[in-house]
């Protein structure tokens, strides 16, 4: 079963990481939650203190979106968390939609950061204006990532900079030394490529969209999305389309926020958590 770091006690919100990250990135949302909530983030397979040695030679499908959704489903089991308000940005965006739509008896509500819908999905990732932005889904396919990064901590450092610098907007919450340390470990970093090795990310998604692969049906759970404005990934322009994804969502655009919205903005996520409860 994954690992998980528990903390308050009422009514179960279960926060899911993203790349790069992991249970760290809820360090400030979740004493905002506590009092209420009992509010658990899981290590996702393959992260954290759910990765072990070995876990880089497994292939990439134990690592995928699907995966990651059977082993949440068996971890609400265990520890009887339905239903719940699920939370999450970047990986645990699509994951907690992909949860929800799998079983969404045991899902109270989303709130996620920026979610993309259907009709946003292929032109957010394959647009020739905007595609440099995901030169590292392509990156993280070659062989000499792991070669270059893999417990190197040194590199993952400079690494993970690029990203908290380039898709962060509020840089003094960002940064996390811990993340560092966690990826750095022999084979933790190659590991966490697996999701994208899957095919899971949102670059190797739309491709499949492209090529006549199935849309995303929607989701129709109630659903909150805050939307960072500053996230080059995912522009506010793809904003509007959120409710083809997500019939009952609300959107929230916070001006001066970007992709990492559980830590660039905590309090509005904490404020959207709180409506469910």
């Amino acid at each position: 079963m994954l690992a998980v770091d528990r903390n308050g006690s009422g009514s179960p919100v279960l926060c899911l990481h993203g790349w790069p990250g992991g249970v760290s990135d809820y360090r400030l949302l979740t004493p905002l939650l506590v009092d209420t909530a009992d509010v658990v983030v899981p290590h996702l397979p393959g992260f954290g203190d759910s990765f072990a040695p070995g876990d880089e030679l497994r292939p990439p499908s134990d690592f995928s979106r699907e995966a990651m959704v059977a082993a949440l489903v068996e971890l609400m089991e265990s520890l009887a968390l339905e239903p719940a308000v699920v939370v999450g940005y970047d990986v645990g965006v699509t994951t907690a939609i992909a949860l929800a739509r799998a079983v969404p008896d045991r899902v109270r509500a989303l709130v996620v950061g920026n979610a993309l819908a259907p009709s946003a999905f292929v032109p957010a990732a394959l647009d020739l204006r905007r595609r440099a932005e995901f030169w590292y889904q392509d990156f993280h396919q070659l062989e000499l990532a792991a070669r270059l990064l893999d417990g190197n901590p040194t590199g993952v450092r400079a690494y993970l900079e690029h990203f908290w610098s380039h898709w962060g907007s509020r840089a003094d919450a960002v940064v996390d030394e811990d993340l560092v340390e966690a990826y750095s470990r022999p084979g933790a970093f190659t590991t966490s490529l697996n999701w994208y090795r899957s095919g899971s990310s949102t670059l190797y998604g739309a491709l499949a969209i492209a090529e006549g692969g199935p849309l995303p049906s929607p989701v129709d759970v109630p659903a909150r999305v805050i939307w960072g404005a500053q996230d080059p990934l995912f522009p506010p322009e793809f904003a509007g389309q959120v409710t083809e994804l997500l019939p009952q969502a609300s959107v929230r655009l916070l001006d001066d926020v970007g992709h990492f919205t559980p830590v660039e903005a905590p309090a509005e996520m904490a404020e959207a958590v709180r409506e469910f409860l």
